[in-house]
């Protein structure tokens, strides 16, 4: 097992900096998609039988997340237009809806991902991709610098 944690980990470190070297306006989205699998993997030290059945469901969720978000995000631009009051309280119940939304799927899905992983790896995942993401924005920032 520490063979294949060694090697997620060195797919990982190897995508994030072929990700570093592209151009800023384009990137490998199955790359990225790779190293984060290794790093998540490797970081909550996933077992060969926990990421089989924790990747679909973590997969979905980001799915789902994102479109929600994207929704969140389209009444937040919208907030700049010249609105009435009437508009401005419809745009506010629709936001807090969204964000109702995404509170209970998150409270599902932790239902659902502790029956694959220990709620110490469940509490750890947040983190966990939030750190990836610092990881690969950091990277862009320093070849940014380069260029």
């Amino acid at each position: 097992m520490k063979k294949l944690t060694l090697i997620f980990l060195l797919i990982a470190i190897s995508n994030i900096n072929l990700l570093a070297q592209r151009p800023s306006s384009s990137y490998d989205k199955e790359k990225l998609e790779a190293a984060r699998v290794a790093f998540i993997t490797n970081r909550l030290d996933l077992k060969a039988e926990q990421a089989e059945k924790f990747w679909p469901v973590f997969n979905q969720f980001n799915e789902e997340r994102g479109k929600l978000m994207h929704q969140l995000s389209a009444i937040n631009r919208s907030s700049s237009e010249e609105m009435t009051e009437a508009k401005a309280r419809e745009m506010i119940a629709q936001r807090m809806s969204l964000q109702q939304d995404l509170l209970d799927m998150e409270k599902l899905f932790m239902d659902e991902i502790v029956k694959i992983i220990s709620p110490i790896q469940a509490v750890k995942l947040g983190g966990v991709n939030r750190e990836f993401t610092r990881q690969v924005y950091r990277m862009q920032r320093g070849r940014d610098k380069n260029d």
